[in-house]
């Protein structure tokens, strides 16, 4: 599974599942939107996912299940047992690595092109494997030593790509190391860019998200598409960070808890909910102003979370978004949604100059020298 397949799913609902397995990871890397340390014990119960995950049947799975974490491979008896689980229903996996098992020196790092046992049998397990790298990671783990791994890893027949984050489209670290995989693969892997957001350890010092929506505009969030099983084993109808985190969790965006329910009962609270609905059709700002009780303030995730206690946004979502022709909206907007494929989804959501490096082959960059491809 190639990357842009993967993300080109990303506006249709529950086509994606992400299973966070750990908060754990052994770098502490400045960025961390998790706020991951190798001393975190945070993780869901590792039976309570595998019976989640092998609740899917062939009728009624996610196309594509993301491990993540923390750092996934940590745990990879487990990571390979959750992917083989989820293919063997017919999903296709993916796992985001932070490569500490790179790094030079590691008692449990590369010898030549070797990887430990264990790690290449979570690897091999998987459909896509993709490998975090910017200039945070780079102080812990190489770009050389990263990059060997990779090509070890496409030996082995996996597909792989890259996570690439920065600071926006003027940053001159990513206008480098995008160069240097385009040489080092020659075009033949892809990378997928996102921007720094003020979470985790990057509160502190990451610039504020983009600027609102206009509240009379329609502005749909793709990012309530997939659910997600948080550290404690709580599923949530979005990723992002600050709402995986925080408890108690937003009613409208509460899907339930491994630990109770299956894939179908958290598939069918993610499909049928009204306020889901119009929250992946006009996004919460929208449906706040033209149905809500008042006002919201904030951010747009801010605003979105504030609905949980909004009856008056709940009543208008179900008259709007109810029944059969609320599904028939929902998957009318992520039709459309999808109509630029990989690459629209990556100019709305990550670094939209960075776009076309999502597609394998696509149209190489220029030159910038960290100047603003916008």
């Amino acid at each position: 599974m190639e990357l842009a397949e993967l993300v080109a799913r990303r506006p249709f609902p529950a086509a994606g599942l992400l299973l966070g397995l750990t908060r754990r990871c052994p770098l502490r890397c400045a960025h961390c939107s998790t706020g991951s340390d190798l001393f975190t014990r945070e993780e869901p119960d590792g039976g309570q996912l595998e019976r989640f995950v092998g609740s899917f049947s062939a009728e009624n799975r996610p196309d594509v299940v993301m491990l993540t974490g923390g750092e996934p491979l940590l745990l990879p008896a487990l990571a390979e047992r959750l992917s083989t689980l989820a293919r063997r229903a017919g999903s296709r996996t993916a796992l985001l690595s932070g490569m500490f098992f790179a790094r030079p020196g590691s008692r449990r790092g590369l010898r030549g092109s070797a990887i430990p046992p264990a790690i290449l049998r979570a690897i091999r397990s998987v459909d896509h494997f993709s490998a975090s790298l910017d200039v945070h990671h780079e102080r812990e783990v190489p770009r050389a030593d990263v990059f060997r791994a990779l090509h070890r890893i496409r030996d082995e027949g996996v597909a792989v790509s890259f996570h690439l984050t920065g600071t926006g489209a003027s940053d001159p670290y990513l206008a480098d190391i995008t160069r240097a995989v385009d040489r080092e693969f020659g075009g033949r892997v892809p990378c997928l860019v996102n921007e720094v957001r003020p979470f985790g350890r990057a509160a502190s010092w990451a610039r504020a998200a983009r600027t609102g929506p206009d509240p009379a505009a329609a502005s749909p969030c793709s990012m309530a598409a997939w659910p997600v099983v948080a550290f404690d084993g709580r599923v949530l109808a979005c990723c992002n960070q600050d709402t995986v985190d925080k408890r108690p969790v937003p009613a409208h965006l509460d899907l339930g808890h491994i630990g109770v329910d299956d894939w179908a009962a958290v598939r069918g609270r993610a499909l049928e909910s009204p306020v889901l609905r119009m929250l992946r059709t006009v996004g919460p700002t929208h449906l706040a102003a033209r149905y809500g009780s008042g006002a919201g303030a904030g951010s747009y995730c801010d605003g979105c979370r504030a609905l949980g206690d909004d009856e008056a946004a709940a009543a208008g979502a179900l008259a709007v978004a109810g029944g059969a022709a609320g599904a028939l909206l929902d998957l009318t907007a992520a039709v459309r949604g999808s109509r630029e494929g990989a690459q629209g989804v990556v100019r709305r959501h990550g670094c939209a100059a960075y776009a076309p490096l999502v597609v394998t082959g696509g149209p190489r960059l220029p030159e910038t020298d960290g100047q603003d491809l916008r």
